[in-house]
């Protein structure tokens, strides 16, 4: 396993554990959730270089528009629950109330 690759999986391991373990503030998962797709745009920014396909070039270019969209709902969802609740605890926000 090459060293990039190796790099990219501990990335996205330590992002969705961070997301798994520490659920206290929505910007905290968020923050996650970010830093699993930056992992994954720059492992499908490589992946054509490695294998001389230029047929999946156009695929990084989708994750990182997927990417800026889940960002803006997740900060839309953040002032939101900001101005709704007061604080961006995530155990103060029930879906059951909306």
């Amino acid at each position: 396993m090459a060293i990039t690759h190796l790099s990219f999986y501990s990335a996205f391991t330590l992002s969705s554990l961070g997301l798994a373990f520490h659920r206290t503030h929505l910007v905290s998962a968020l923050l996650c959730l970010e830093s699993m797709m930056l992992s994954m745009y720059m492992a499908l920014s490589i992946w054509p270089a490695e294998n001389q396909a230029a047929s999946s070039t156009l695929m990084p270019i989708l994750m990182l528009t997927f990417s800026a969209c889940e960002a803006s709902t997740g900060l839309a969802t953040l002032v939101a629950s900001t101005r709704t609740h007061g604080s961006d605890h995530l155990h103060t926000l029930n879906m059951l109330q909306c």
